[in-house]
């Protein structure tokens, strides 16, 4: 997973929680949705990250162009 993608998926985490926290305290159910809704979709694409990761060692150990 690149820096870039790291850096977007936690600021989308981040802006999650904040959107959360904003709705909670003003009683805002539709932006505490939208926040845990945008924490939610970063956790994926975090895991989607990790998991390309992952297969792009495995691909490189079997293809002996590990580093």
């Amino acid at each position: 997973m690149g820096v870039g993608d790291k850096f977007s998926n936690k600021a989308e985490e981040l802006g999650g929680r904040a959107k959360e926290s904003a709705g909670a305290a003003t009683g805002d159910r539709d932006l505490q949705a939208e926040g845990q809704a945008d924490q939610g979709a970063a956790g994926l694409k975090q895991g989607a990250e990790k998991l390309k990761d992952k297969a792009n060692e495995a691909a490189s150990k079997l293809t002996g162009n590990d580093k």
